[in-house]
């Protein structure tokens, strides 16, 4: 569970920017809200963060922060991830070398209480310059380790994580929480599961994947799963695709990349009419259909297992009446009883008048330079107020300047 981050020299954020899913002290209340306890806190939080700007404004770079520290945190020890230096860009005009992350996040502990963590990362475009991890066991914080370097030098501070002559062994471009998973540190793997819950359809070079690709993973999920492959009949009934029923079928997939044909198992949608029924490949449906199935494929296992989805652009091939519909996902208790969190991009005005003011965060590029803001830091803005025609009028920016 996430409660914030703070990135600065990332792409085209030159200043500390912070996105946070934590309300304020005084927020409206929503069936979008939850309040979590830990061993120290309590606090409420959002289940859904929308970012809405321009186009070219960087909504997707605030995504690309949540990803990259994803990738590097966990993968970047693993022998597949060979770069030399680290792959992602700073702000292309900065004097600074220097961009820093802070994430703040919770993790249960052996006891199923929650506990506050802070991951705090200086780097380089090729190396680390310093990297730490605090647990709050007070009104304060306390290291776990820090990894710095002075001269070419490792410096390492720890309190019961793995030992200096295994620090020693971690590549300057890597995470050391990375390394510690890869040695089965039991504080490492705690905070490991907490991402491998998450999904998303960014990497650092943006948003991935085709609608092709993820309709694959998604039946390979499905047919492994019966109840969610339950759950994706009824919500592409519910949203009025014509599909009844998902047969799931082996096929060979012949491509010219490959030697050899290979298996692979596709989904076939039932439609039923007062004549009979009949079946169509995913393939053949539109494309506002295989956009919601793939969609329902990045969502739903959050969902099951609780975590966070972090999805560009939300409502591309969907019609702006299935929205309030992937709301409602993560409002219920029944599709969302480990409170699992949603974080988006979408061009989609709507979204105003379905969310409070705490649950959008708005972007706009000035010379070339990204901000983001959340909607309730904006003075004068009532609880009352139609945001939506606000936005519209331009009131609050982050809408093309034609």
């Amino acid at each position: 569970m996430i409660t914030y981050i703070r990135f600065n020299n990332f792409y085209s954020y030159l200043e500390d920017t912070e996105v946070s899913f934590l309300l304020g002290k005084q927020p409206t209340t929503s069936d979008y809200d939850f309040t979590v306890k830990t061993t120290q806190d309590q606090y409420r939080l959002n289940k859904i963060m929308a970012i809405v700007g321009a186009n070219g404004s960087g909504k997707t770079q605030i995504l690309k922060a949540f990803a990259f520290l994803r990738i590097f945190m966990f993968v970047s020890m693993y022998e597949k991830y060979n770069y030399e230096g680290i792959p992602f860009s700073q702000y292309a005009l900065s004097n600074n070398d220097m961009t820093n992350f802070e994430l703040g996040f919770l993790v249960k502990n052996a006891e199923n209480i929650y506990e506050e963590y802070r991951y705090e990362l200086t780097l380089t475009k090729d190396a680390v310059v310093k990297e730490s991890l605090h647990k709050k066991t007070s009104r304060q914080f306390s290291y776990i380790f820090i990894r710095y370097y002075e001269d070419d030098k490792l410096i390492y501070k720890h309190r019961d994580f793995i030992a200096p002559s295994l620090a020693d062994d971690v590549k300057k471009n890597a995470s050391l929480i990375s390394y510690a998973n890869l040695l089965d540190n039991p504080i490492a793997m705690s905070i490991f599961n907490v991402f491998l819950h998450s999904s998303t359809n960014v990497n650092t070079s943006g948003r991935q994947g085709g609608t092709t690709e993820s309709i694959v993973e998604l039946t390979e999920i499905l047919h492994k799963n019966e109840d969610l492959k339950v759950m994706v009949e009824n919500l592409l009934c519910q949203f009025d695709t014509g599909i009844n029923h998902i047969n799931i079928k082996e096929v060979l997939l012949v491509n010219q990349e490959e030697d050899k044909p290979r298996k692979i198992l596709l989904p076939f949608g039932t439609h039923k009419t007062d004549d009979g029924e009949f079946e169509l490949s995913f393939y053949e449906e539109s494309n506002g259909t295989q956009s919601a199935y793939s969609l329902l494929g990045l969502i739903l296992p959050v969902l099951h297992s609780g975590g966070i989805a972090f999805i560009d652009e939300l409502d591309n091939d969907l019609h702006p009446h299935l929205l309030p519909a992937i709301f409602d996902l993560f409002r219920s208790s029944h599709y969302n009883p480990h409170n699992a969190q949603l974080i988006f991009s979408c061009h989609t005005p709507e979204v105003f008048n379905l969310l409070n003011k705490h649950q959008i965060y708005l972007v706009e590029k000035y010379e070339q330079v990204s901000e983001a803001w959340r909607l309730d830091e904006v003075e004068g803005i009532r609880n009352d107020d139609n945001l939506y025609a606000k936005y519209m009028a331009g009131a609050f920016d982050a809408i093309p300047n034609l």
